[in-house]
């Protein structure tokens, strides 16, 4: 419940996210994994076997083991050893032998914080081929171990929630005459579910990092989890957990001294940074203010959250009008001041997360932080009306519409809880932005001859563009002369124009076109041999 404070607090908390959003620059934050660039690159025709395939990422990564594979024409794997990690590029060596035709690269990268990412391409060797099969192995994430995770953090960050409401108000607002069982119970039930979660969550991330099933997982996989940024997390939070259990006896019994209380809580902080540590913050472009901000983001929801837990819960049902009078100035307090921290924290956490102002809107993960907002709002607001009933209904020892209000703040709240959840398994705006594809290559076959078509960066602007021609059998074809026009589809006031061609060799034109509007265009291309005469044929290109 927040008074009026609270209601200030919001009102100036969504101003601030509205304003810190438009002032953002347009341009996109630095991501989390993306492919920036590769060689040989996607879509490209090499004249002979390359010795290796380098992938360049925009952030550091490491490899999920066996998962990055280069296969053949002929369907088997090009690779003759493990691909290697340096920072930010992928080295995949290649079988000096390879056969003329298309390669599938295929990859599967983790992410500093703990996200796989996973992508293919193709390139070919001497002239393009049938696209080979993908190896056997899934590159997606197992629906199943998705929804696991899911439920899995729910119910840690549920337990952490019961966990620290129950100690925070036995230690500082529980009534001397009330019995402590429950709460206690409470508390140790809380501590076994974050527990729980951490060891399941560590055994969960195997099958998610390698794209395996539960079934699929091996020790293997376990002992590279185990060995990751993402398992040293982990078991840092059981080492707290245990240290936890140790303090946490005397404190909900009402036993514990001032040094109990402060190095309780100094584990509590060093707990708390081990969400973000192997999260979304880890993997942002400044990770301090990150871990810092999502850290206060969840000790301030656990406090208001669990604390509501415990006022319905307990306090409510049990304390007379004489306490309540006493509790409830204090925990208003409290509740004030959470709020405040999570409307501070998630403005710090959106403007580094979403990126830009386009992707609190254009991204699965914007929508997401303007849906949390809402319910945010409709908390507060529900917590304002339990706070005027309390002025109302303490005085008069009726209590129960008090109880039903701060039950609907914690239903609320409960929600919000699980799109948290949500947004940590979704790819932040700043990261799905980047992630839009680079440039465009396509092949355009007709019964006489196929055409490779590229244009790069395929966005508004300046681009450039190479035209490969092959017979139907693979081999180059010579081309005499060549010609190019662009026409946008959706917009008539968009002249189409002339694309000017150069040779490069035989079969290889090159050529630069200024591209003046995003949408859909036509590319008509004309080819003169002295095989077939004239012949033309159109790519559909997407301009970003």
């Amino acid at each position: 419940m927040t008074s009026t404070p609270g209601r200030l607090l919001l009102a100036a908390g969504a101003t601030a996210l509205a304003g810190l959003l438009c002032v953002v620059p347009a341009t996109a934050a630095s991501a989390h994994p993306v492919l920036v660039r590769s060689t040989p690159a996607a879509g490209s025709v090499a004249p002979t076997a390359p010795t290796e395939v380098v992938l360049a990422f925009s952030e550091p990564v490491r490899p999920a083991p066996g998962k990055v594979r280069v296969v053949g024409p002929d369907g088997q794997p090009a690779t003759r050893a493990e691909a290697t990690v340096s920072e930010r590029q992928v080295t995949v060596p290649l079988r000096p032998d390879g056969p003329q035709g298309t390669y599938l690269v295929s990859y599967r990268v983790i992410a500093a914080d703990s996200h796989p990412v996973s992508g293919s391409f193709t390139y070919s060797v001497g002239a393009p081929s049938t696209t080979p099969p993908a190896l056997p192995e899934e590159q997606a994430t197992d629906p199943a171990v998705r929804a696991a995770i899911a439920a899995v953090r729910y119910l840690g960050y549920a337990g952490l929630l019961l966990l620290v409401g129950a100690a925070l108000v036995l230690a500082a607002l529980w009534p001397h005459r009330l019995p402590r069982t429950g709460p206690a119970r409470l508390g140790w039930t809380g501590l076994g579910l974050v527990a729980a979660s951490t060891l399941t969550g560590l055994v969960l991330q195997a099958p998610y990092t390698t794209g395996s099933s539960l079934a699929g997982v091996t020790a293997a996989d376990l002992r590279d989890v185990l060995g990751s940024p993402f398992g040293t997390a982990h078991l840092t939070r059981l080492g707290v957990l245990v240290a936890v259990a140790l303090l946490l006896r005397p404190v909900l019994a009402g036993q514990a001294r001032a040094g109990h209380r402060l190095l309780l809580a100094v584990l509590g902080v060093v707990g708390l940074t081990t969400w973000p540590a192997s999260g979304h913050p880890a993997g942002s472009p400044m990770p301090g203010i990150s871990v810092t901000a999502d850290a206060a983001h969840l000790a301030s929801m656990a406090a208001w959250l669990g604390g509501l837990v415990m006022l319905v819960t307990f306090l409510l049902r049990q304390a007379d009008q004489r306490e309540l009078a006493a509790i409830l100035p204090v925990w208003d307090r409290w509740a004030t001041l959470a709020v405040a921290t999570l409307l501070l924290s998630g403005v710090l956490q959106a403007l580094v997360e979403i990126g830009t102002p386009d992707a609190l809107v254009s991204t699965g993960y914007g929508r997401l932080v303007l849906v949390k907002l809402g319910l945010f709002a409709a908390a507060l607001g529900a917590a304002t009306y339990s706070r005027r009933l309390v002025r109302h209904e303490v005085a008069a020892a009726r209590p129960g519409a008090v109880r039903r209000a701060a039950g609907v703040e914690l239903a609320i709240t409960a929600t919000v809880l699980a799109v948290a959840v949500v947004l940590v398994q979704t790819t932040p705006g700043r990261t799905a932005e980047a992630e839009q594809p680079a440039g465009y290559a396509t092949t355009v076959t007709t019964n006489r001859y196929s055409l490779q078509v590229q244009i790069d960066p395929a966005q508004v602007g300046a681009n450039t563009m190479h035209l490969y021609a092959y017979r139907p059998d693979g081999r180059p074809l010579p081309v005499a002369a060549w010609a190019a026009s662009a026409t946008m589809r959706s917009q008539r006031n968009v002249t189409p124009f002339d694309i000017t061609l150069q040779p490069v060799t035989d079969s290889h034109a090159f050529g630069e076109a200024t591209l003046p509007a995003a949408g859909e265009w036509s590319i008509e291309i004309t080819l003169r041999t002295p095989e077939l005469g004239e012949a033309s044929v159109t790519a559909a290109v997407t301009v970003r």
